[in-house]
């Protein structure tokens, strides 16, 4: 039994989401699976040659960038559950 440490903060959330986006670029989406036998085997491989050779994920962004987009991402949220009461107004007054 292996015991795997789960992320809860956003940044490991985002590494898990690179290094899935990773290995469906270079190895799942343009490949050709008989099984998912074949498809399983072929995503092993690729992770244990990714492992013969790992390098760390690193943050490319300044704090000052990330921090120039709370303002967006707050807006985007805002209009979001704006959006949702709406459309849950809706549904609700029709019964």
């Amino acid at each position: 039994m292996h015991f795997h440490f789960t992320p809860v903060g956003s940044s490991g959330l985002n590494r898990i989401e690179i290094w899935f986006g990773i290995i469906t670029r270079q190895s799942i989406r343009h490949g050709t699976f008989s099984s998912v036998h074949v498809l399983v085997s072929q995503t092993r491989d690729y992770i244990d040659s990714w492992n013969q050779n790992p390098k760390p994920f690193t943050w490319t962004a300044t704090t000052g960038e990330i921090l120039a987009k709370v303002p967006l991402v707050a807006t985007s949220v805002r209009k979001l559950v704006i959006t949702t009461r709406t459309a849950t107004n809706r549904v609700t007054r029709h019964y």
